[in-house]
């Protein structure tokens, strides 16, 4: 992922000659990707423990859509390392597919560009009506008081999955409930080749994820009320210091996650390599890896009290993906169609239930499926205990800056480097100098 504005120019700028051809059928005459008025391209996340994977899911909802309406949808699965670059690329150009899911806590950024469409009352009428949708998901769909840039698709929430045989063969009874509990639990179980948790030190998103977590923990948000960054607080070097210690100080995490992308943290938690791991929505993957329903368990994310609420017992960010039109479509009437298709109610249930996600669509969760092991404590975490991220234009740039200095931290411990609050502190500044100036 590669947004930051000030030194992203140049980032986008060399996108648009790398992927000039690669960015997924736009059209020759600058508007939609579709030949014809019959046929949709769409820019799906990857959701699944693989791109083949989200093939397999989508690919029979696609061709039931094409029956029903007779539009053929294009489907692209583009991996979370490269989806905010190509869109960044369509938006730069004008060239990007009809339909595309979005990180929801994109919305206010991709929104700042205008090159999604609004979905204003009339917009939201054609697909049921905004009060189809939960509260917590429309949250995340742009700046307050503006008509969202995007429709929630799949609700997420982070959760603390671990491994129940690890567990029982290091004589824990329970998962922990509070930080001092995962490093005293992953400290019993760190040795012998084996690790007490697991993270992914080169995976952006999910540094920003935890370090936003914990810094509503320590009572920071990263930005000021007004919007502007502020990455340099007091609780904010405690929120990064705090998660990068697991490796540094406490020695629960492996060294070599420091290098760990999307989904590898999963893999050696389903081959039984590490105890632990804080994930949103992981249960559809593991079992994609082979990971048997008994072998895992899950609770809520740890916060310092124990228990989970609001505040600084915030235990997850609002997660989830939303659906979003290109503005430059020229087929808006099927593109609106391919939305209000895939956030019915039988689709949201079809959906969710393959990804083991939550729908946003509050009909859908009545299905006895959302209220198993793997979806309870989410859907009680979304409804009590997740915060939104910041819904301001440069939010994007933010998971870019820190992202990184996260990850260059974690580099640092695992080559042995001290992390400090001095370091920390001196990493945050670095990335909030990287921020646009307004």
């Amino acid at each position: 992922m590669r947004s930051i504005r000030a030194a992203a120019v140049g980032a986008v700028t060399m996108s648009l000659a790398l992927a000039a051809t690669a960015c997924g059928g736009g059209s020759s005459s600058g508007g939609g990707s579709n030949d014809s008025p019959k046929e949709l391209t769409y820019w799906a996340s990857n959701q699944g423990a693989s791109v083949e994977v989200d093939k397999k899911v989508l690919q029979p909802e696609l061709d039931k859509f094409e029956k029903k309406t007779g539009i053929k949808v294009k489907l692209e699965v583009v991996p979370w390392s490269d989806l905010l670059n190509r869109i960044l690329t369509a938006t730069t150009s004008g060239q990007g597919p009809d339909v595309l899911n979005i990180g929801n806590t994109w919305s206010a950024s991709l929104q700042a560009t205008g090159a999604l469409m609004p979905w204003d009352a009339k917009n939201f009428d054609t697909i049921g009506g905004k009060d189809r949708f939960v509260d917590s998901a429309l949250g995340s769909t742009g700046v307050k008081d503006q008509d969202p840039a995007a429709v929630p698709l799949y609700s997420m929430a982070y959760a603390l999955y671990y491994n129940k045989q690890m567990f029982a063969d290091a004589g824990i009874a329970k998962p922990p409930a509070t930080w001092d509990e995962l490093v005293a639990t992953g400290k019993k179980i760190s040795k012998d080749g084996k690790w007490g948790l697991g993270a992914e030190g080169s995976n952006l998103s999910n540094n920003i994820h935890q370090v936003f977590v914990l810094g509503k923990q320590h009572g920071a948000d990263f930005f000021t009320p007004d919007g502007k960054p502020d990455f340099t607080s007091d609780g904010a070097v405690a929120a990064v210091k705090q998660y990068v210690d697991l490796m540094a100080t406490d020695k629960v995490v492996a060294p070599g996650n420091a290098e760990y992308a999307q989904n590898q943290s999963l893999s050696d938690f389903a081959k039984g390599k590490t105890a632990m791991v804080l994930w949103q929505t992981a249960s559809a993957t593991f079992k994609s890896m082979g990971m048997k329903d008994d072998e895992w368990g899950v609770a809520p994310a740890p916060v310092p009290s124990g228990t989970p609420g609001a505040g600084t017992a915030t235990n997850s960010m609002v997660a989830g993906i939303n659906m979003a039109v290109f503005k430059n479509t020229d087929n808006v009437d099927g593109a609106t169609e391919f939305v209000k298709f895939m956030t019915s109610d039988d689709e949201q249930k079809i959906l969710n239930k393959a990804y083991g996600s939550i729908p946003p669509v509050k009909a859908a969760q009545s299905d006895p499926a959302f209220n198993t092991q793997g979806t309870a404590v989410l859907r009680e975490t979304l409804a009590t205990s997740a915060a939104a991220l910041p819904q301001v234009a440069d939010e994007s740039q933010f998971e870019t800056a820190v992202g990184t200095a996260v990850k260059e931290l974690f580099a640092d411990a695992a080559a042995g480097r001290a992390v400090t609050d001095e370091s920390v502190k001196a990493a945050l500044a670095k990335a909030q100098q990287q921020m646009p100036t307004k």
